[in-house]
């Protein structure tokens, strides 16, 4: 257990840490997608957008307390990211893979309906949440100066921090920050290796 380490303000410090963290992430990402300099990729943030709501009312229901700063952040930042990705991100409606990815996260749902058992919910939606994310870290792979390399540095230290704020090895509560930290891990990584590869064109713009 980490709690008996850090104590009840050592969580709260880890949570207000990963919501700065947070903050400081989505700042400048909402900055450069205004400014044009960052794509964001639609498929990805809308699916993100619905299962990081899936994930903080399931961890709302688990009785997750100093965690939910860190869940409720994310899914306020991620859905400001979708909303402008509608005229400034590439990527057109949602395909087969992208489809099968919500009707998993909405069995999730429905399991969770029948059981009452919001774990189940934040498996799947952790779960197809990354794949979600298979689109942008190939995104970032190609066209490495789509992305703000920042926000995903940022945003990996803000999911380490929301791991420690759930104070324990509770599996449950430690899924939503836990695949966080490791897709964002992912994103940095192909960025770096995109920016050391030949340069790719850019997607093009709106409406593709």
């Amino acid at each position: 257990m980490i709690e008996p380490f850090i104590g009840q303000d050592g969580r709260a410090f880890f949570a207000a840490a990963a919501f700065v963290f947070t903050l400081a992430a989505f700042a400048p990402y909402l900055r450069n997608v205004l400014a044009w300099r960052t794509r964001p990729q639609r498929a990805s943030w809308f699916i993100w957008s619905v299962l990081s709501g899936v994930s903080f009312l399931g961890q709302l229901a688990e009785g997750a307390s100093s965690s939910l700063v860190f869940a409720g952040a994310q899914w306020g930042g991620t859905v400001l990211v979708l909303l402008l990705s509608i005229s400034r991100g590439v990527g057109g409606s949602l395909r087969g893979p992208d489809r099968l990815i919500l009707l998993a996260a909405l069995a999730g749902i429905v399991v969770w309906s029948m059981t009452k058992d919001a774990t189940w919910a934040l498996i799947i939606s952790c779960s197809v949440s990354f794949l979600g994310g298979t689109a942008t870290i190939a995104k970032a792979r190609l066209d490495p100066g789509s992305e703000t390399f920042s926000f995903w540095v940022l945003s990996f230290l803000a999911a380490c921090c929301g791991m420690v704020s759930v104070g324990g090895w509770d599996p449950v509560l430690l899924l939503f920050p836990g695949h966080l930290a490791l897709m964002y891990f992912c994103v940095v990584a192909v960025i770096l290796l995109g920016r050391r590869g030949p340069a790719a064109p850019r997607p093009p713009a709106a409406g593709a």
